[in-house]
């Protein structure tokens, strides 16, 4: 019996092979007939809301009417508790991430780009330009490993997201429920994209980043909310965001990570807001781009249909499907330390007590975490601090000096990682199994199926909160960290989502 992973990969090829065969017969492909485009000035009444469409398919048609009143529809209780805290967990992330590497060339560019006071930058005294915003505060956003991920759209969606919609709300003055309904939107469309291209296979298959694609889709969804596109506006909006939607794997290569986070979240945040802004001055695209001739689908050699799009929108919120980090370090990592604070406090033990430490993980998950020159996507230098402290905080998540420390060295040296291929059928579960033997030969054991953070394992909002407060409070200040997280958890209640720029910011 196949795996999901293996069934999406015969799609796959079968996909590529059919394309090939349009592409070949393209001489008897009809084209449909282009529209003109509609003139008009920068306000949303002059572009009509009806008209005149290129043919296009039933999923467009839903999808851009969709988008066009999530503005203005009411959340379901789950879905806005779970946005609110994926937008508390990723401004935690953006204020943390000033601190490291990426987020610090990132707050270089936005006091260079400093003119045009509109939006504002996390974590520093900067106003500037709407796109330079939304760049900046996206790189701070995944400075690190931070931040949430969605599994089965193998992405991060929050990070592009919500500097998006934030700096588009700055723009057009929206209100704190607005802001609310565009994130959500936002992860709705992105989301939806890279999980009808095929997640996980396709991206093997193609070397293309669904990270930066997702990203994409949901930071235009997200502005365009906020900006209040009409239907036909939304059809534009998508088309210049798959005209954006791109990247490689080659990110993987990168040893900074700020060429990543500028691929998972800077560039789209960007990207999406510009096309907002484009569109709502005017600007104009085709009304289709998931179907007819050379849509995105099609290029992109998609294992779905455009129906996938559509897939229980307004039923299925993904917001309420996304996993939120424990531990600030990479997704592989999750299960390995939840698996060792379970053996932990099963059975205490003390650092000198342990003889060896087995750690299984998928395939793909064990190349990635390999012995990694950045600390906190390491695993055997995370499991070794684990091993020490008896927990791993962000700080000593990122501490370089700690990677050299002869004490984490001895420990580094009993843990041995073992790629698992029975692990690699499934590989968006995250599973770990560690075994630890102390020298007295007592064996202990633990498989982690369901990481903490995860949605079939959430933490509470108690738990979302501390992990924040841990993130931002060492930058902004224990008082201001507390009323920060005060207003983002009632962020329905701001009257203009600006009130939050005092709170976010620090000189």
């Amino acid at each position: 019996m196949h795996s999901e992973a293996e069934n999406m990969e015969e799609k796959l090829d079968a996909s590529i092979v059919t394309r090939r065969r349009l592409l070949q017969q393209a001489g008897c492909i009809i084209a449909a007939t282009a529209i003109s485009p509609v003139l008009g000035s920068a306000t949303e009444q002059a572009v009509p809301a009806a008209g005149k469409l290129a043919a296009g398919s039933a999923a467009m048609d839903k999808l851009s009417s969709y988008m066009s009143e999530a503005h203005g529809q009411t959340l379901p209780d789950d879905a806005a508790e779970k946005a609110k805290e994926h937008i508390l967990d990723t401004f935690a992330a953006m204020i943390s991430g000033a601190e490291l590497p990426p987020g610090q060339v990132a707050l270089k560019f936005a006091r260079a780009q400093a003119s045009g006071a509109v939006a504002t930058v996390v974590a520093s005294g900067v106003v500037c330009g709407p796109l330079e915003a939304a760049m900046v505060n996206g790189m701070l956003a995944h400075s690190d490993e931070t931040d949430d991920s969605h599994a089965l759209a193998h992405c991060h969606p929050g990070c592009g997201i919500v500097p998006a919609a934030l700096a588009a709300g700055e723009q057009f003055g929206i209100n704190g429920m607005h802001f609310l309904r565009a994130v959500t939107l936002g992860w709705d469309v992105g989301t939806r994209v890279t999980m009808t291209l095929g997640g996980v296979p396709w991206e093997k298959q193609t070397h293309r980043s669904t990270h930066s694609i997702a990203s994409t889709f949901g930071a235009s969804a997200a502005a365009g909310c906020a900006a209040r596109l009409n239907a036909r506006q939304m059809r534009w909006l998508l088309d210049y965001a798959a005209q954006q939607a791109s990247g490689t794997l080659a990110w993987q290569r990168d040893s900074g990570h700020i060429e990543k986070s500028l691929v998972f979240a800077g560039f789209p945040a960007r990207n999406g807001v510009s096309a907002a802004l484009m569109i709502q001055l005017g600007g104009t695209g085709v009304d289709d781009i998931f179907s007819g001739a050379d849509n995105f689908l099609l290029a992109q050699g998609s294992l779905g249909s455009a129906e996938g799009l559509i897939d229980r929108l307004g039923e299925r919120y993904e917001v309420t499907r996304t996993n939120i980090k424990k531990w600030t370090v990479g997704s592989p990592i999750q299960a390995v330390l939840d698996a060792v604070e379970i053996l932990q406090k099963r059975r205490p033990f003390k650092t000198g007590e342990v003889r060896t430490v087995a750690v299984r993980i998928a395939t793909s998950a064990a190349k990635t975490v390999n012995n990694r020159e950045i600390p906190d996507i390491n695993v055997q230098h995370l499991v070794a601090v684990m091993l020490i402290d008896k927990t791993v905080s962000f700080r000593a998540a990122h501490d370089l000096a700690r990677v050299h420390d002869p004490a984490v060295l001895r420990e580094r040296a009993k843990i041995q990682l073992l790629p698992d291929e029975d692990m690699e059928r499934n590989p968006s579960r995250r599973e770990a199994l560690v075994e630890i033997v102390l020298n007295d030969g007592t064996q202990l054991s633990e498989r982690v199926t369901s990481v903490r953070g995860t949605v079939e394992n959430p933490m509470t909002r108690e738990e979302v909160v501390a992990k924040a407060y841990d993130l931002i409070a060492p930058v902004i200040g224990q008082a201001p960290s507390s009323r920060l997280i005060d207003k983002l958890l009632g962020v329905e209640n701001l009257k203009d989502i600006r009130e939050l720029r005092p709170l976010l910011q620090r000189k």
